[in-house]
């Protein structure tokens, strides 16, 4: 994958870092100490209070939380204190000195901005441009330089903040490591579970806008496998030790082969835009405790990696069904965040759900909810065959990401004609896929659907220890 930018790190055991993070503090606490430029009301308030006092907060808990793979996040104070400055201009100067100034501040911002994302290569202007912005922000702010009396020149109470501020990047541009590991990092425009592509077709891109629902873009796709091989590589596996080991596990492993060579199965969409989770691949199943009407139900959610094998996904997916059933109830993460979403009115939910969406939206859904969320992942497996019912075509959702599901059904027997006259019986089970086809064209999931099947029907490859791992596009 093209690597055009530099990615920065910082690790909370460099003392430099918690540095910066308490003067950014500082300037937080020091912001009711400062006086405010004329009797401005509002605007006042929100941009000589609200906004820095947001800004400060977001660098701190950016720095501290996600400094070691989200540094280009730290300039978006600098806009925000660039606002304070240009309101400032264009109240106590002419227009265009307040012209001249604005443009001389915003392209500070946006070099400052960036560099941080590691698109200029000239690291010193990581340290050279707060001090800039320091001195553009003193002359927008200060009406003696201009010999305009509209108010007094502030004091130095005033300045505490902004200092502060352009201090806490000083030791932070010290602080920045480059990432030299050769792995794509976060930028502008990924979001926390993928990264956004950016060398799409422009039917690729203009076809989320034109099907935004998930359900508007659903293809469906049916086909049957001749087990024999199957099973008995199933009995194999049990008898080397792999107890319990079954269709799901089998179904897993080819899946997980087979999106290691075609990465574009590991894609989503979210806010019309698409997405890759890399190397995470999210599988989503239901589970019960008890195969029973009144036996309660969850979701499990199990992170697999491209090259995983076939004891590597038995066990991952193992630990997380013994989990989820270690108790007379189930117990998964899931259950405790629905509890709470189900103790709140019915009115309020509504718009709850609503503000979860649009979180999703752009990305904003806090971590441990896209953990728990079966909404989001990779793929969902629904099993037929353990209801005793043929696969079905299981819909996708319009809330997360989920871009594929699963279906197996139960297993059945054949009789087939033979070219000699002769009857063979055969065992057979149908499944189904249900794709988002918006993520990858028609011929990419029918070489995907081909390759899956083949791994099925024969299945000691899946035990081949040469694995081909494929990267998706840039």
């Amino acid at each position: 994958m093209k690597k055009d930018r530099i990615a920065y790190t910082t690790t909370l055991k460099n003392p430099l870092v918690w540095l910066s993070a308490l003067l950014a503090l500082g300037a937080l606490v020091s912001l009711p100490l400062c006086g405010s430029a004329g009797n401005l009301g509002f605007w006042s308030v929100l941009l000589r209070g609200v906004l820095p006092a947001l800004g400060a907060l977001f660098f701190v808990w950016q720095l501290l939380l996600h400094g070691r793979d989200r540094i280009y996040r730290l300039s978006l104070p600098f806009w925000l204190l660039t606002l304070d400055a240009l309101f400032a201009a264009w109240v106590v100067l002419d227009w265009y000195l307040a012209l001249l100034l604005s443009l001389a501040g915003l392209a500070a911002a946006w070099l400052l901005h960036r560099t941080l994302a590691g698109r200029l290569r000239a690291e010193w202007l990581a340290i050279l441009l707060p001090g800039l912005w320091m001195c553009w922000v003193f002359l927008s702010r200060v009406p003696a330089l201009w010999q305009l009396p509209i108010y007094s020149a502030p004091s130095w109470m005033d300045w505490i903040p902004e200092l502060l501020l352009w201090a806490a990047y000083l030791p932070l541009c010290l602080a920045m490591k480059k990432l030299e590991d050769g792995k794509y990092h976060p930028t502008w425009g990924d979001r926390m579970d993928g990264r956004k592509i950016r060398s799409l077709s422009p039917i690729a891109v203009v076809g989320t806008y034109i099907m935004p629902e998930r359900n508007q873009a659903n293809v469906f796709i049916q086909d049957k496998l001749e087990i024999s091989a199957l099973e008995k590589y199933i009995r194999a596996k049990r008898a080397q030790g792999l107890e319990h080991f079954g269709m799901t596990e089998a179904l897993l492993s080819a899946y997980v082969r087979t999106v290691s060579k075609f990465p574009g199965a590991n894609r989503f969409i979210s806010g019309e835009k698409i997405y890759s989770r890399g190397d995470d691949l999210q599988f989503c199943m239901t589970v019960k405790k008890e195969m029973n009407t009144s036996s309660p139900d969850t979701v499990i959610k199990v992170h697999l990696k491209p090259g995983d094998g076939v004891e590597e996904v038995y066990r991952k997916f193992r630990a997380a069904l013994d989990d989820a059933k270690k108790s007379m109830e189930l117990d998964s993460s899931l259950d405790g965040v629905t509890a709470l979403f189900g103790m709140v009115p019915g009115i309020l939910l509504k718009f709850v759900v609503w503000l979860l969406k649009l979180l999703d939206y752009f990305g904003l859904l806090p971590r441990f909810i896209l953990e728990v969320s079966p909404f989001h992942g990779s793929i969902f497996f629904t099993s037929m065959g353990s209801l005793g019912i043929p696969a079905c075509f299981h819909h996708l959702y319009n809330f997360g990401n989920l871009p594929i599901f699963l279906a197996f059904g139960r297993k059945y027997r054949v009789n087939e004609i033979q070219d000699d006259g002769s009857v063979v019986s055969r065992r057979y089970m149908d499944y189904t896929f249900n794709v988002d086809e918006r993520t990858v064209d028609g011929f990419y999931y029918a070489t995907l659907v081909k390759f899956f099947h083949k791994l099925l029907l024969h299945p000691e490859r899946l035990d081949d220890p040469e694995m081909e791992i494929n990267e998706d596009i840039p």
